[in-house]
């Protein structure tokens, strides 16, 4: 079979049009990653030169000692410490927890997992403002307010968000996996870590993700239960420092960056298994 050829006119037509495509994104782009450009750029800058017209997106002297001075004005050292642990814990919890519960109700035959995944469901429903007071009772009364154990407990005993991202995942693999490894002789939980955890490295990654930049930009939970300025958060450091330096507009955008950069270096980190794992969920009935 002779293929056919591409006319001029219409290979002209597709490359104007993915022209116009590539400058709508890149200008679309250029809008989204303007304010973390303008925030670098005000970090870097003097008090003196916050005002100055026309501006100046890269300083002529630039001012690396801003980001010092914050770190001798705000213990963030100790902010990042303690955020690192109400962040990286639970997504151990989640990456831990939420593949059993999801495989219980996807993959082991059982009559209670046609019962069990609609109240999961349901529990999504419910907005978190109105649980607050009666978990803060429970939590005071346990004696755990000020502790870092509500932050972390709850996602180890399951997050409905993620078992239904899990189970619709886990829904798209081949059964013929499960049971020919049941047929050899292995348990469910063989099958669990050894099949099921290493085909789910996409939406694992994803969950994880999402739960580490949930929680560290967690500002609700650390300002209900935590109550010792030595264990704030970086969430909570950061708005007493805006609190204490309103017109220190330099020092504000460089204690931002602190808070910001490590997400954005993460995404990047984790960028393929991420949107990997966000595509093949999406796709998947």
């Amino acid at each position: 079979m002779t293929k056919r050829k591409t006319s001029p006119l219409l290979m002209l037509k597709r490359f104007v049009v993915n022209v116009i495509k590539y400058v709508f994104l890149v200008c679309l782009c250029f809008i989204f990653i303007m304010p973390l450009l303008w925030m670098l750029s005000t970090s870097l800058k003097a008090n003196a030169g916050l005002m100055e017209f026309p501006i100046k997106w890269i300083p002529d002297n630039p001012q690396w000692g801003n980001y010092a001075k914050v770190f001798r004005i705000v213990d963030f050292g100790t902010y990042i410490k303690n955020t690192l642990v109400t962040s990286l814990t639970p997504v151990l919890g989640v990456l831990l927890v939420t593949p059993m519960v999801a495989y219980s109700i996807t993959m082991v035959p059982w009559k209670g997992a046609k019962v069990i995944f609609p109240i999961i469901l349901a529990t999504m429903m419910i907005p978190g403002q109105v649980t607050q007071i009666p978990m803060y009772i429970t939590w005071s009364k346990l004696g755990l307010v000020n502790t870092y154990v509500p932050l972390i407990l709850p996602f180890f005993l399951g997050t409905p968000y993620y078992i239904y991202l899990m189970r619709q995942f886990m829904k798209g693999l081949p059964n013929s996996l499960v049971e020919a490894a049941r047929i050899d002789g292995a348990n469910d939980l063989r099958i669990l870590f050894s099949i099921i955890y290493p085909l789910c490295g996409p939406v694992l990654t994803t969950a994880g993700v999402l739960v580490f930049v949930g929680c560290w930009n967690d500002f609700s939970g650390p300002l209900i239960y935590i109550q010792d300025s030595a264990k704030y958060t970086i969430a909570i450091g950061l708005k007493s420092f805006t609190l204490s330096a309103k017109t220190q507009w330099e020092l504000l955008m460089a204690a931002n960056s602190v808070f910001t950069v490590p997400l954005i270096i993460i995404f990047f980190i984790c960028q393929k298994q991420f949107l990997g794992g966000i595509a093949t969920t999406s796709g998947l009935k």
